[in-house]
């Protein structure tokens, strides 16, 4: 993927620096284990101040928590930013990372989000750990009082809404942990790709503490109610080839071809009628809400709008002409 110049760093560059230093723990722990731990959390969060400066605005400010990446495709490759924490999302990340989805909806030359994580995780879920010198609407998820919570949930709500109601396709590019609200803004996306290093789980229970992040919604239509009890209740961690058996990973590849694979599927889907596949997407995930007489009726008056479109008569023509359409989004 292409560096575009709102980020200065290429996504292969980013992930590779910051993950050179080999695995991490699992899961939302984040305590120090050792000499080895606190040096190499420090190199990364050395690493993760140099990128940060690089990372971008969203509404004429710079982003902390975030780098962004545009190439020339129309692809948006967002990478959440604090390898240190496994790339906790913190308050303000969960805020930023809104605010950028919001002026990606907006936009008519980006076609395609892909959510990913810098380092050797995807995210550990929402940050649980205190911050000291924080204001009080950044404070850590569960400090304070049932307030407190009650606002930084609700935050937490309005993006992983915001991500199901883009009107853009999402990839998922899961490259390693992705747990709790973690593992359900990956399954919030379109599409999931995940690295053959890539762990999953519904690790709620193991924390005490219920689903969240449109998990109790996601996971019963995507692999059924009594396979959506089993990750919940056990709490269990699962591969990527595990996840892919449940159904919840679209693909599962090797990790050197990791970063290929997710820019040739983000540039597919970035070359296809961007109207027609916004409509599409919103048929499909309103799909299980209404009745076939009502899908039906949506559905021929979206394919009408698209008769009379300046993409679908490319199309066409395209066809006759045997070679590749190229689509504008009119």
């Amino acid at each position: 993927m292409p560096s575009s110049a709102s980020s200065g760093n290429s996504w292969s560059a980013t992930l590779g620096a910051l993950s050179e230093e080999g695995p991490g723990e699992q899961g939302h722990d984040h305590e120090q284990r050792g000499s080895d731990d606190r040096n190499v959390t420090a190199m990364l969060h050395a690493r993760s101040e140099r990128v940060v400066a690089h990372s971008g605005t969203v509404q004429g400010m710079p982003l902390k928590t975030l780098l962004v990446d545009r190439d020339d495709h129309g692809v948006v490759t967002i990478t959440m930013n604090r390898p240190e924490k496994k790339n906790a999302m913190s308050i303000e990340m969960i805020h930023e990372l809104t605010q950028l989805l919001d002026e990606i909806a907006d936009s008519r030359t980006d076609r395609v989000v892909v959510l990913t994580g810098a380092g050797d995780a995807f995210t550990s879920g929402a940050d649980l750990t205190p911050s000291k010198g924080k204001k009080k609407d950044d404070e850590a998820f569960g400090s304070g009082g049932a307030g407190t919570a009650l606002h930084g949930m609700r935050r937490l709500g309005r993006l992983i809404l915001r991500l199901h109601d883009l009107p853009k396709p999402t990839i998922a590019a899961v490259n390693g942990v992705a747990v709790g609200a973690g593992c359900n803004l990956a399954l919030g996306c379109d599409l999931i790709v995940a690295s053959d290093a890539a762990r999953f789980s519904e690790i709620f229970a193991r924390r005490g503490l219920s689903l969240d992040g449109g998990g109790s919604w996601l996971l019963p239509r995507l692999i059924g109610l009594h396979k959506a009890k089993e990750l919940a209740f056990l709490a269990e961690i699962i591969s990527a080839e595990e996840a892919g058996r449940y159904g919840i990973v679209n693909r599962v590849v090797p990790a050197g071809d990791f970063e290929k694979v997710v820019t040739e599927l983000a540039r597919r889907v970035a070359a296809q009628p961007p109207i027609q596949i916004s409509i599409t997407k919103k048929l499909l995930n309103q799909s299980l809400s209404v009745s076939m007489a009502e899908a039906v009726e949506f559905e021929d008056v979206a394919q009408s709008l698209a008769f009379s479109s300046a993409d679908t008569a490319e199309a066409m023509l395209a066809f006759i002409e045997k070679r590749d359409p190229k689509f504008t989004g009119e």
